[in-house]
């Protein structure tokens, strides 16, 4: 199916669930439906099932924004404990149409959690609420994480997948590969049905002589080799070494479960000259979970500068990770520099890059799909020097294989069902009316400019202003925007300042805490010389390391 095809099916207000080989323009075509939506004033959650993805989609995880976290099941308790969520209950209720992208990486028993919610908030026993739901996503590429059979696993075999009645769009046209030697590859790869010749040139790339003027990433299966090769590397390097330790604090308990799901380790050493990649989300600094670059020096307070890939340089500041109840009290809290060691990741951590060359070892491949979604990442054969192979590399899963190929039979039903587009023409029209929204050319044409120019001068603070009037805690507002919850910290500050009104009493440390930090902020700041900004490192070190930067930065506010 052509993008613009699915794109007026998607305005209609079907179900969808939107599909295609790897860099088909899934991302492209939910985009263009996104702004469509938002020019008519159509409430639309934009959602992924990895931090990764949602932030290449500017949304959040479909974990954070249905409530639903780590749980397969919802319970009657988990609900009504829901409903009393402010934030909770204004967007789901609100939502007329949800996005779920990276479909193929969601748990059949969340996307069930995710439909029993939507019927709970909407009061309505039709499939999500009644709400149009397009899931995107190929499930050639990585499966759910879980101890089941993949079969058990995959979205589409929820009973939610069928009561939704999705209409399938299946992108073919290719715009990552041309249609050269790689492309062919992963077609057959995807139809199970490898001819020797591709095979031949695919292993052909075992002696591919890539060029020096870069050092390519590596791409393997396992932390063990990633986490080897990236030593190597390390220690070949001349340069003194530093190192950076995480500090935490919290239940001692949910530390030891929380430190292994952080990719930043408790002790980080590096060198002037290491390839790093970040490992959280701060567009606003101008880097996201995955951004690579190189350290090149350290900040006057000693933390890494980062010249990434595209020429900007960022200092890499200790950042924090937490873990909250309900009522927003951090039950733990993580704190290090937002760096890994990228000489070479995993395949898992690579999907949703596009690489202009790679160096890829799939000799250890353990999972259907990970050689597809490795291959992927590179936009010509020429790029790519393979290191290492064996067979489960070019296997996908029996499932998902026949899967697809009924997902193609579906999407070419679809296309003839709408040879004439007047129809749908017609249905976006109602649809857009049954959600509330605008229909008048001459309404939207003013909206849309308006929006744009919105958007060009809306300040990051004010976004976050709406946060805050909405309830939501600093760690939310930071998991839903994509950013370091110091950035957070830093827009509070301002907003106090542009908008003296502004209730901010939910984000005030404990007396105890700014009992602590007062006379030790006054003292430095009758020290401090004229004219000088006042810094927090001396605060920092006179506390001991007490409170990080994030508590005591929020404690001045208060102060």
């Amino acid at each position: 199916m052509k993008q613009p095809l699915a794109i007026e099916i998607l305005k209609s207000g079907q179900n969808v669930f939107l599909t295609g080989s790897a860099g088909t323009g899934k991302t492209y075509v939910l985009n263009e439906y996104i702004a469509y939506l938002k020019v008519r004033k159509v409430p639309v959650a934009v959602t992924a099932s990895t931090g990764i993805a949602a932030t290449h989609m500017n949304g959040m995880t479909i974990h954070s924004w249905s409530g639903i976290g780590i749980k397969n099941v919802i319970t009657s308790s988990n609900l009504s404990s829901m409903k009393s969520k402010k934030y909770l209950k204004q967007h789901l209720e609100n939502a007329q149409v949800l996005i779920i992208d990276e479909i193929s990486m969601l748990h059949l028993g969340q996307l069930n959690s995710v439909n029993t919610v939507l019927k709970y908030f909407k009061n309505s026993e039709r499939a999500f609420g009644g709400i149009q739901v397009v899931f995107s996503g190929d499930f050639f590429q990585l499966p759910p994480i879980g101890t089941e059979p993949i079969s058990k696993r995959f979205a589409f075999m929820s009973p939610s997948w069928v009561e939704a009645n999705l209409a399938v769009c299946y992108l073919t046209d290719q715009f990552r590969q041309d249609n050269n030697e790689l492309n062919e590859i992963l077609n057959e790869i995807r139809s199970a049905s490898l001819s020797n010749k591709s095979r031949k040139h695919l292993l052909s790339a075992q002696d591919t002589t890539l060029g020096t003027k870069f050092t390519p990433t590596k791409l393997y299966t396992h932390n063990v080799d990633v986490d080897r090769i990236n030593l190597e590397h390390l220690n070949s390097l001349k340069e003194k070494s530093k190192k950076f330790k995480a500090s935490t604090k919290g239940n001692a308990k949910i530390l030891e479960v929380f430190k292994k799901s952080v990719q930043a380790a408790e002790v980080i050493e590096l060198k002037i000259g290491a390839k790093v990649m970040f490992v959280k989300n701060n567009p606003e600094a101008g880097y996201i979970n995955g951004s690579l670059g190189e350290v090149i020096d350290y900040s006057d307070v000693g933390f890494p500068l980062v010249k990434l890939i595209n020429g900007k340089t960022i200092v890499a500041n200790q950042d924090t990770w937490s873990v909250e109840d309900d009522g927003g009290k951090a039950l733990a809290t993580y704190n290090q520099v937002p760096l890994r060691l990228a000489w070479a990741i995993t395949v898992h951590k690579s999907q949703g890059m596009t690489l202009d060359a790679a160096e890829i070892d799939l000799s250890k491949t353990f999972e259907r799909g990970q050689g597809y979604v490795a291959l992927s990442r590179l936009k010509s054969l020429s790029n790519l020097k393979l290191i290492g192979f064996n067979d489960v590399a070019i296997q996908v899963d029996a499932l998902a294989l026949k899967a697809d190929k009924r997902f193609q039979e579906l999407s070419c039903v679809t296309e003839k069902a709408y040879v004439d587009t007047k129809e749908l023409e017609k249905q976006a029209k109602s649809f857009v009316e049954f959600c509330g929204g605008i229909t008048d050319p001459h309404e939207i044409e003013k909206r849309g400019k308006k929006l744009k120019q919105k958007n060009s001068t809306k300040s990051t603070y004010d976004v976050t202003k709406e946060y805050v009037e909405k309830g939501f805690s600093i760690s939310e507002i930071a998991s839903d925007r994509g950013m370091a919850t110091s950035s957070i910290i830093t827009h509070l500050i301002k907003l106090h300042g542009q908008y003296p009104k502004l209730d901010l009493k939910k984000y005030k440390p404990k007396a105890a805490q700014l009992k602590k930090i007062k006379p030790v902020y006054d003292k430095l700041i009758k020290t401090k010389p004229k004219g000088e900004p006042f810094r927090l490192t001396p605060l920092f070190k006179d506390l001991k390391g007490e409170y990080t930067f994030e508590e005591i930065k929020l404690s001045l506010l208060f102060l």
